[in-house]
C-alpha cells in the first residue's frame, strides 16, 4: 500500500468540481449536483490454521454523483476519472433523473460551511506493508502457544473529497489498522481484536495472549437452565449492543419514520449510560457524504436521550438539522453513527482511552485456567461483585425481532461462564438470548460500569466501537445454542 501513487496531492478534488462543471453544462445553471470522490487503499493479511494463506492489497476509487433537475433526483457511481468516464457518468445519471418520480422531500445542497482539516493521521500505517503485518500475525500465533489460530490483520487509509453546486467543497484524509484474532482449544474457542490509528499501537502477542487464554478457559463446558440472569458483559458483547442501537435506534430516518425506540428528551438508560458518536475521535474525515462537516453528537446523555443522527432528507422531516450522517445507504436505510463510544466510569461525557488488549488473568479471582475467562483487571472488578450470574465474552448472530422496542435474537459465543460469589467456576455451553436492548440498558439495569474501553473494528473502514465492560441485573437467556 502506499498513498504516493500517480495521483498528484488535491486529485480527489480535482475530479470532483470537473463532475460537478460538466453537470453545469449538460443540465444548466439549474441542476443541483453534489459529488464525492473516495480513494480508499486497503491491506488485508489472513491466517489460518496459524499460517498465513492471504494477504492481499488494492486501491480503489469511487465516484458518487446526485443530482437534483427540474424537481426530481437521481444518484450514481463508478470508479471512472478520466474525461470520458466522467461525462458517461454524468449522461447516465441525468438520464435516470428523467425518469424517476417527482421529489418533493428534496433537502437541497449544504451551502459553503467551514470543514476541519483532517485529524492526524499515521503516514506510517498508510504504508505499512506485508512484512508489518505478517510480524503481527507471527506475534499472536506465537503467543497462542500451540493453539490453533486463525484471523486478520489489515491497514487502510482514505482520501476523499466533495464539492457542490453551491460553491461548497471539502477534503480529508485519514488512516487505521486492527487485528482479530481467534484460537482454538478442541472445541472451544478465544477472541481478541482491537482498533487503532497507529499500526504501531497494535499488540499481536497481547492479543494471543488473551485468545488462547479464553480458550483455555472455556474448556469442558456445563449446560445451564435458560432464565434470567445478572451477567458482565466484556467489550465485544457491548459492542454489539452498540451496533444495534445504532442501526435501529439512533437511526434518524427511523425516527422520522416512528420505527424507533428514540425519544429525545427522555430518560430512557440509566444515568451511568452515556454514548457519544465522534468519529473526529480518531482518524476520521472531517466532512460526510453531503458534505456536512462531521462532529462529536451526544446521543445519550447520563441516561437521556439527547439525538439521533441525521442526513439532509432526515432532518428536514423533523424540523431539524443535518448532524453530518449521511452515507452511501443513508437515503435508503438511514443515516447512522458509525463511530460509537460508551463513556466509562472514569471519563464520562469525555472521550476515553482505548484500553490495551493484554490480558490480566491474575485479575480474576478462579484458579487455574479459569483464571483466562477474564481479559483484564477491570472486568474483574465487575466480576468479584456479582454473587451469582454469567461472564459473556461475545455476542454474535444478532437479529431484530421487534424494530420498535429493539427485541434482539441472539447468541453468545468464545466464551461464557457462571460466576458464583465473584469467582468464576466453570465455562458454561453458548446460550440463546432474547432481549430488548434498550430495557437491558434501562433506568436501575446498569449496575456498574467499567473503567477503560476497547476500540473494536467494525466490518467495515472508517467504522468502530469503543466500549468498556458492563454488569447488568439481569438479561434473558431463552435457550441452548440450538435452539
Amino acid at each position: 500500500m502506499s498513498t504516493g501513487s500517480t495521483w498528484a496531492a488535491d486529485a480527489e478534488l480535482e475530479v470532483a468540481g470537473q463532475v460537478v462543471e460538466l453537470v453545469a453544462r449538460l443540465a444548466g445553471a439549474g441542476a443541483q449536483a453534489e459529488v464525492t470522490v473516495s480513494r480508499t487503499e486497503l491491506a488485508l493479511t489472513r491466517f489460518a490454521n496459524s499460517a498465513i494463506h492471504q494477504n492481499v492489497a488494492g486501491s480503489a476509487v469511487d465516484v458518487r454523483l446526485r443530482v437534483h433537475v427540474a424537481g426530481r433526483t437521481a444518484t450514481g457511481g463508478g470508479n471512472a476519472v478520466l474525461a470520458d468516464g466522467l461525462r458517461a457518468l454524468v449522461e447516465r445519471v441525468l438520464a435516470a433523473a428523467r425518469f424517476t418520480p417527482p421529489d418533493p422531500a428534496w433537502s437541497g445542497l449544504t451551502p459553503p460551511v467551514t470543514v476541519l482539516a483532517s485529524t492526524d493521521w499515521d503516514p506510517a500505517t498508510a504504508d505499512a506493508g506485508p512484512d508489518e503485518r505478517a510480524a503481527l500475525v507471527r506475534a499472536f500465533v506465537d503467543a497462542a502457544d500451540g493453539l490453533a489460530t486463525a484471523g486478520y490483520c489489515r491497514t487502510a487509509y482514505r482520501a476523499a473529497a466533495f464539492a457542490n453546486s453551491a460553491g461548497h467543497s471539502a477534503r480529508g484524509r485519514a488512516a487505521e489498522a486492527a487485528m482479530d484474532g481467534i484460537a482454538r482449544d478442541g472445541g472451544a474457542d478465544g477472541t481478541a481484536r482491537h482498533w487503532v490509528d497507529r499500526l504501531a499501537d497494535l499488540d499481536g502477542a497481547a492479543l494471543g495472549r488473551r485468545a488462547a487464554a479464553k480458550a483455555r478457559a472455556a474448556a469442558d463446558p456445563v449446560e445451564l437452565a435458560p432464565g434470567r440472569y445478572p451477567v458482565v458483559l466484556e467489550p465485544a458483547a457491548v459492542g454489539d449492543l452498540l451496533e444495534n442501537l445504532s442501526w435501529y435506534g439512533f437511526n434518524g430516518k427511523r425516527y422520522a419514520e416512528r420505527q424507533s425506540f428514540a425519544a429525545p428528551g427522555v430518560a430512557q438508560f440509566d444515568r451511568a449510560v452515556t454514548l457519544v458518536d465522534d468519529p473526529l475521535a480518531a482518524s476520521g474525515l472531517p466532512f460526510d457524504l453531503e458534505g456536512t462537516p462531521t462532529r462529536a453528537l451526544t446521543l445519550v446523555d447520563a441516561g437521556t436521550t439527547n439525538a439521533v443522527a441525521h442526513d439532509r432528507r432526515s432532518a428536514a422531516e423533523v424540523g431539524t438539522a443535518s448532524t453530518g450522517h449521511a452515507g452511501p445507504d443513508s437515503s435508503t436505510f438511514g443515516p447512522v453513527p458509525r463511530n460509537l463510544r460508551l463513556a466509562t466510569a472514569g471519563t464520562a461525557g469525555s472521550a476515553s482511552t482505548a484500553g490495551s488488549a493484554s490480558t490480566a488473568g491474575s485479575a480474576s479471582m478462579a484458579g487455574g485456567d479459569l483464571a483466562g475467562a477474564i481479559a483484564d483487571p477491570e472486568t474483574a472488578a465487575l466480576v468479584s461483585r456479582m454473587q451469582r450470574g454469567l461472564l459473556v465474552s461475545d455476542l454474535w448472530y444478532t437479529r431484530v425481532l421487534d424494530p420498535l422496542s429493539l427485541v434482539i435474537t441472539g447468541l453468545t459465543r468464545n466464551g461464557l461462564w457462571l460466576v458464583e460469589d465473584g469467582r468464576v467456576t466453570r465455562a458454561v455451553r453458548d446460550l440463546r438470548f432474547t432481549e430488548s436492548y434498550p430495557r437491558a440498558l434501562a433506568p436501575g439495569a446498569v449496575l456498574e460500569v467499567g473503567r477503560r474501553a476497547q476500540r473494536l473494528p467494525d466490518r467495515t473502514v472508517g467504522a468502530w466501537s469503543e466500549a468498556p465492560s458492563l454488569r447488568l441485573a439481569s438479561w434473558n437467556f431463552t435457550g441452548g445454542a440450538s435452539g
